[in-house]
């Protein structure tokens, strides 16, 4: 069993990790699949519809999970559908999320359970909505009341939602396949009509107000869509070619015919309403079709980045780091010649596909793999699992697995987290443009945290297990071997406790931290050289102390600091990992605090819920620092009196 349990364990993770990439079942008939890979440019990127309802299901309601009023789970791709094509009946679907009670009384609904609300339950407070934000808007976000800031996150969803509904359909429209076929056939008349009143001529000519009409509402669909749909008619660099559907449709005027990629989606909607999958499949199949010929790399981007969606990579890695961490600690408690293997290959796994989820961001975007906030949460926890599976290969007693299982999961919630502000795939600002800097500064400094974050892991995992267990007495080599009951000893006392050749779990555990706080040091100093290199080609000088530059400069000090603490003996081995501990605190401010300050070059923007839990990381490493420096007596008293 001993033999044969990593081979099970890590077959049964595999075989849940492929479960993942199975097509969801459809039983609507509807070639969903299709339709959720089709192109679309937003935000200057082009992504598949797959990805615009991804994100705006979880900037609207936190989730990409949506369930119907009817109890029915839709697809990410049969939401955005109706949202397009059937406002009338998404109106209904209560997929805004209003967290604020006091924000409820806006629209005249006072405090429940219910979290999540239509369109039709919020309109009657719609004018009020826009009086609040007119009020909120010149004040800060740092100094908005909660209320205030409920009232914002809110009129951005409200925002975010019409400028779907507008994007590729007239939302008074009854059948906008139908105008556009009267257009078509009336089009010679209207065009004839306008070019009159250009030239003073017919002012009562009713072919003028239809065109009037018509382009009013192309317009309209111009001015609030959101979605650049229609490709230009052969492929190229110049992304600004790409159209809203309101734009091709007044250019119909101008080139004498409708757009065909137009009518398409126009056909798209029509057979969605009318629940005709046969003709909605074969518009589908022709407008792929069409797009093939004309953008086949970016149809197989879009292809790719639907599977991607489908499958959530980081996901599935964070349920993996769970189960890990959780074999790792019942390895040390019950059975450690049992489950430490197992954990190390699941662990492995877990690795995998945080690597594949990052190799193929990185080919979706044609950038490294660090460009945003979430991006970088990611990394750090992707560096710190590989550091992890070095230390776990070499010594074998499954901190490595404990610590990379615990980092990954954390730092992928953190992504989990900042994804719900949109498109985590988003442009670059200009000055950040740059694949080179993004390859050799960012990477370097993210290595940096991770490193630093690693230590400070593996310094928690030392101060709990001294205070509650007598692990760190045991001989590293021999798990089952009996340990005394003291906490925290210093190297000596480790070593003379010790059987000859082998060193104690404290004394290993003091070798893991040294060395990644070494490897962290290294990374951090030379990223924080190279962004001065960067800052000096970009900005025109090599350092300006904008708060970003400090956290960074600060970092690289603190693990200075442990080192130089450490070589002239100010501290031993509990003192190298309270330190070590403090570290969480000066890498979660440089890497987040400052972001959120509000001034300086590198400020994202305040954001409360971030602030919230960065402070609430900042107070958990301080208690544990105070517990590490309890004296080991009390906890000697604490443990005889236990049960």
């Amino acid at each position: 069993m001993k033999r044969l349990l990593p081979f099970i364990v890590l077959l049964l993770g595999a075989l849940y990790v492929a479960s993942t990439l199975l097509p969801p079942r459809a039983d609507t008939g509807f070639d969903l699949r299709g339709f959720a890979r089709l192109p679309v440019l937003v935000d200057g990127r082009i992504k598949p519809l797959d990805t615009v309802a991804r994100t705006s299901l979880l900037v609207l309601q936190g989730r990409q999970r949506f369930v119907a009023p009817d109890g029915r789970t839709l697809q990410p791709a049969e939401w955005l559908l109706d949202v397009l094509f059937n406002p009338a009946v998404a109106d209904d679907y209560r997929h805004f999320l209003v967290e604020n009670p006091d924000a409820l009384a806006i629209f005249g609904r006072e405090q429940t359970d219910q979290k999540r609300f239509s369109f039709n339950e919020l309109r009657a407070g719609l004018a009020e909505l826009d009086r609040q934000m007119k009020l909120a808007d010149p004040i800060e976000e740092q100094q908005r009341s909660p209320f205030q800031r409920e009232v914002a996150r809110l009129y951005r969803r409200l925002i975010l939602y019409e400028s779907l509904k507008a994007a590729v359909n007239v939302e008074d429209s009854p059948d906008l396949l139908a105008e556009l076929l009267r257009l078509q056939q009336t089009l010679p008349a209207l065009t004839a009509a306008l070019r009159a009143k250009e030239a003073g001529q017919s002012p009562d000519d009713p072919n003028l107000k239809t065109a009037e009409s018509f382009l009013d509402e192309f317009q309209f669909m111009s001015d609030f869509g959101r979605l650049l749909v229609i490709p230009p008619a052969a492929a190229g660099p110049d992304r600004e070619a790409w159209q809203k559907m309101g734009d091709a449709l007044k250019d119909s005027f101008a080139r004498g015919s409708v757009n065909p990629d137009a009518m398409a989606y126009a056909g798209l909607g029509h057979a969605w309403r009318l629940r005709q999958p046969g003709a909605f499949n074969e518009v589908v199949r022709l407008l792929t079709a069409q797009l093939e010929r004309r953008f086949g790399p970016e149809l197989k981007r879009c292809r790719a980045e639907a599977v991607f969606n489908q499958a959530e990579p980081f996901a599935s890695s964070m349920a993996l780091y769970v189960i890990v961490f959780l074999m790792a600690v019942v390895s040390w408690l019950k059975w450690p010649g049992l489950l430490q293997r197992p954990a190390f290959w699941l662990m492995a796994l877990a690795f995998s596909v945080a690597t594949a989820g990052i190799v193929i961001r990185v080919w979706l975007e044609g950038r490294p793999p660090v460009t945003n906030l979430y991006s970088s949460a990611v990394f750090v926890g992707w560096v710190a699992a590989a550091l992890c599976l070095v230390l776990e290969k070499i010594f074998r007693n499954a901190v490595g697995a404990a610590a990379g299982g615990m980092i990954g999961f954390c730092t992928l919630i953190v992504a989990h987290h900042l994804a719900k502000t949109g498109d985590t795939m988003e442009m670059m600002r200009a000055v950040l443009d740059s694949n080179f800097w993004l390859t050799t500064h960012v990477l370097t400094i993210v290595i940096g945290y991770g490193a630093t974050f690693l230590a400070g892991i593996l310094a928690i995992i030392y101060i709990v297990m001294g205070v509650l267990t007598p692990w760190l007495r045991k001989n590293s080599s021999d798990e089952s071997a009996p340990g005394a009951e003291v906490i925290f000893p210093v190297a000596g006392a480790a070593a003379a406790t010790a059987r000859p050749g082998a060193e104690t779990n404290a004394r290993m555990l003091e070798r893991m931290v040294y060395g990644i706080v070494c490897f962290a040091t290294l990374f951090s100093l030379v990223g924080t050289l190279l962004g001065g290199i960067w800052a000096d080609q970009a900005w025109g000088r090599f350092w300006g102390w904008d708060p970003k530059e400090n956290g960074a400069l600060i970092l690289v000090l603190w693990n200075a600091i442990i080192l130089h603490c450490r070589w002239s003996g100010l501290v031993r081995q509990r003192g190298l990992m309270m330190l070590a501990v403090f570290g969480n605190v000066v890498t979660g401010w440089s890497w987040f605090g400052v972001n959120m300050l509000g001034v300086g070059l590198h400020s994202y923007g305040f954001m409360q819920s971030a602030f919230f839990w960065l402070l609430a990381f900042v107070v958990a490493n301080i208690l544990i620092i105070a517990l590490g420096a309890l004296p080991p007596e009390k906890w000697r008293s604490f443990r005889a009196s236990s049960p």
